[in-house]
């Protein structure tokens, strides 16, 4: 059964929990004791309706404030695909939360309080989603019975999204806005009695209709090793593996393959799952490869088609989102890790900057603070694939960090 990432973005308050809620109680994805559990917590409240957003703000202090802080991934599923939602926070300062929970997403639903409009915050939303390269996007306006159900209301929020698209030269594969009350569960799985003006799909069906491809991956395969399987030798067997996960492209017996950053070249002669031997693997399959021939692989390297390798570069340029409460410096050593390699690195100049209305800004600036997003320069110790985000997700992005705490630093996105 396919599967789909999709990520939600939101402002503070305007319904993220509760529309994941909503859809979990919609397609019967929470258990009976849940269910009791929201209903016993709702009508202490003093509600007469289950607070669908229970069974997603998961922390004792989102709980307590009603709002989002990490981000949780919900599971769910229809009888024709299933969903991983990212639940990511609203919060300015949670800026960075909300580019770890779309980083890996194929879609996103943009929330939009109906009582409020677009916010400065919804444009954020979108900057983080095209900088990721979220094609796929679904806005929910949330909140229709807030405002009765007014259909120009609806239609003048409608017009501000598409002038927000246009500001940002957002051209987007499936784009969808939908009417809908989280709350009350209008046009979340069925159409709204409410709003019979609205003949649009439903959200959930308009969910069901994104594609689950991956549309960085452009079929190019990236095995990245994770480790070397060699059990103890006998006489009569000498196993040599490469344990790892393909992203990207598919592979099968018979391919030449380069090894990276090495050059060495091989062929693969066999694939293992467990103590199953297969043909061949599709992209997201962690497995081994045998190879015709001993080479120099070890924890880091990268396998490709030999009519398909990336170039390799020990200076790589990024879109960065720093995570760290302690700033940015220049020219201080980090460690980056792209994949499963790891190399030492150090930001050499901070290029630009991205101000209020999220455009770059020329910088001389030599720090970066707390969810600050900029482009920079970086040099590493080792070459890395230099492989812009946007042609493919895995070895176009990155991590640093911090080589005394150890702590995860920055986010990057290498850009060509």
């Amino acid at each position: 059964m396919e599967v789909l990432k999709i990520a939600t973005a939101g402002s503070v308050d305007d319904g993220k929990s509760t529309l994941i809620g909503r859809l979990l109680y919609e397609t019967n994805s929470l258990t009976q004791d849940k269910l009791d559990a929201i209903w016993k917590s709702s009508k202490s409240k003093g509600y007469d309706y289950p607070d669908l957003s229970l069974a997603t703000d998961g922390l004792v202090a989102e709980r307590e404030q009603g709002i989002t802080i990490d981000v949780a991934h919900i599971y769910f599923s229809t009888e024709n695909r299933r969903y991983i939602v990212a639940d990511s926070p609203g919060h300015v300062e949670y800026t960075r939360n909300m580019i770890t929970g779309t980083s890996t997403s194929q879609a996103s639903i943009v929330l939009i309080d109906a009582s409020k409009g677009v916010k400065e915050q919804t444009a954020r939303h979108l900057f983080i989603n095209k900088t990721l390269g979220i094609q796929q996007l679904i806005f929910a306006v949330n909140k229709m019975d807030l405002i009765s159900y007014n259909e120009d209301v609806f239609l003048k929020i409608c017009a501000e999204i598409k002038n927000l698209l246009l500001t940002q030269g957002i051209k987007s594969t499936h784009s969808f806005i939908i009417p809908v009350s989280a709350l009350y569960g209008e046009a979340i799985a069925h159409p709204s009695e409410q709003m019979a003006w609205y003949s649009g799909p439903t959200l959930l069906k308009a969910m069901e209709s994104l594609s689950t491809s991956d549309p960085a991956a452009n079929n190019k395969a990236r095995f990245t090793v994770q480790s070397v399987i060699r059990p103890e030798a006998s006489k009569t067997y000498d196993f040599r593996g490469y344990a790892g996960r393909l992203n990207g492209g598919n592979l099968q017996k018979g391919d030449h393959l380069t090894i990276l950053p090495g050059l060495q070249s091989a062929t693969i002669s066999d694939i293992h799952f467990f103590n199953q031997s297969y043909d061949k693997i599709q992209s997201g399959t962690s497995c081994t490869l045998l190879l015709d021939k001993d080479v120099d692989i070890s924890r880091g390297s990268v396998l490709v088609r030999t009519d398909d390798v990336p170039e390799l570069s020990r200076q790589i340029n990024a879109t960065l989102c720093w995570l760290d409460s302690n700033q940015l410096q220049v020219n201080r050593k980090y460690y980056l890790q792209q994949g499963t390699k790891t190399v030492q690195a150090k930001v050499k100049s901070v290029d630009a900057v991205y101000g209020i209305d999220f455009r770059p800004e020329a910088s001389n600036t030599d720090q970066l603070e707390l969810n600050e997003v900029a482009e920079v320069q970086i040099a590493l110790s080792d070459p890395i694939i230099n492989e812009d985000f946007t042609q493919h997700r895995s070895t176009g992005r990155f991590v640093l960090i911090d080589a005394i705490t150890n702590n995860t630093v920055g986010l990057g996105l290498i850009r060509n």
